[in-house]
């Protein structure tokens, strides 16, 4: 069958290995990806309180959707007689949803996973479900999104380590089941690397998953319990065994500068987080150098601009005061305000980003962008005024 999706290597890393990064474009059924690239999260088919032009506008090629969330409602059957997900939450780009795994390992009272499948308990009534990787495929089949992803059996990375093996080894068999169950020719599939923090597990891992015709391969396991150093050492193990292959690299779960900047760095290319959305429900949002909290007292008399030359709807037209205003309003506006600058501001780093390492800058750019980096996953008063 021939592939749903093409990447194409546009700037492959430097033969100095000053850094891994490297700038690609993804071909896929509705449209192309320009990686490194950050997707927003539309858990329950939309992005949190923003209408899909304004993702658009945010600077948006490609978002997420959840299998698990979609099946248990509306339903994906539901939304394949609707005409697609696509269709249904009026979005004409690419589409990745993930395979479910996440959330019927962690969400809920009642799960037991077996060879065969997990069976677990919907945290909105109480029924029982079942997932296998045939129906995880079946219901991304039906719902119709650009990109597929293998079912897998995700751990904590600080779990024991005799606990991080067996995920593994069921999360390659499942691997295998996820393929021989796709069938659906203008969708693409991605299958998972796992293997939590040991080195030999994700060695293996990498290698057995990078065998599989699969058309990109995840690296699953991390953003959960670890530190930054230790998911940065993970890469630093996992992504070499993966130099020379032709598809592109998608780490679940990043979405702040630093951890963003620091994967690229390592040789990943897609991304995907709640985070941007969620610091905004706080009253946070990212400037350049640092981090806001339009909570804070300071804000409540401040004539500026979120950001200066930000093209947000927010900062091209309302104040840090009205923000502050709304926010201790309790105003639905506050939070799509907030909502629409930290994805801008995400996406337009990442394309700051893309735009360093075509120009052969990034290895120099490095520390200073990591300077930067740091500055905005701190506190407000590390923030610069902008």
């Amino acid at each position: 069958m021939p592939s749903a999706s093409r990447f194409e290597l546009l700037v492959p890393p430097p033969a100095d290995g000053s850094t891994r990064a490297r700038v690609g474009r993804l071909h896929l059924a509705h449209g192309v990806v320009e990686t490194p690239q950050f997707m927003p999260v539309g858990t329950n088919a939309t992005v949190k309180a923003l209408h899909p032009d304004e993702v658009r506008a945010a600077g948006a090629s490609i978002i997420l959707a959840n299998t698990y969330h979609l099946y248990l409602r509306p339903g994906h059957e539901r939304i394949e007689r609707l005409g697609g997900l696509h269709t249904f939450m009026g979005w004409d780009g690419p589409i990745l949803t993930d395979s479910g795994g996440f959330q019927v390992v962690s969400l809920g009272d009642l799960r037991v996973i077996d060879d065969g499948g997990v069976t677990f308990k919907s945290h909105l009534d109480g029924t029982i479900h079942r997932f296998t990787p045939e129906h995880s495929i079946a219901v991304q089949q039906a719902l119709g999104p650009d990109i597929a992803v293998a079912f897998d059996q995700p751990v904590f990375p600080s779990s024991p380590r005799a606990v991080v093996e067996d995920a593994m080894r069921r999360t390659h068999r499942w691997a295998t089941r996820s393929l021989e169950a796709h069938t659906r020719a203008d969708q693409a599939l991605f299958g998972i690397v796992q293997g939590g923090l040991d080195p030999e597990l994700r060695e293996e891992s990498a290698r057995f998953i990078a065998e599989l015709p699969f058309d990109g391969i995840n690296i699953g396991g991390l953003a959960g319990d670890e530190t930054p150093e230790q998911r940065n050492a993970t890469l630093d193990v996992t992504v070499p065994f993966l130099d020379g292959d032709p598809r592109p690299r998608y780490l679940m779960g990043l979405g702040s500068p630093l951890d963003l900047l620091e994967a690229v760095h390592r040789g990943i290319d897609l991304f995907d987080s709640v985070l941007p959305a969620r610091v905004a429900r706080n009253g946070q949002l990212w400037v350049p150098g640092g981090r806001l909290n339009l909570r804070n007292e300071q804000y409540r008399d401040d004539p500026r601009p979120v950001q200066e030359g930000c093209p947000c709807p927010l900062c091209t037209r309302f104040s840090r005061a009205y923000l502050s205003h709304l926010f201790r309003a309790r105003e639905m506006l506050a939070y799509r305000l907030a909502t629409c600058h930290n994805l801008t501001f995400t996406l337009d780093f990442m394309a700051g980003v893309r735009a360093a390492l075509r120009a052969g800058t990034f290895p120099a750019e490095m520390p200073d962008m990591r300077r930067r980096a740091v500055r905005m996953s701190g506190a407000e008063g590390a923030a610069k005024p902008a």
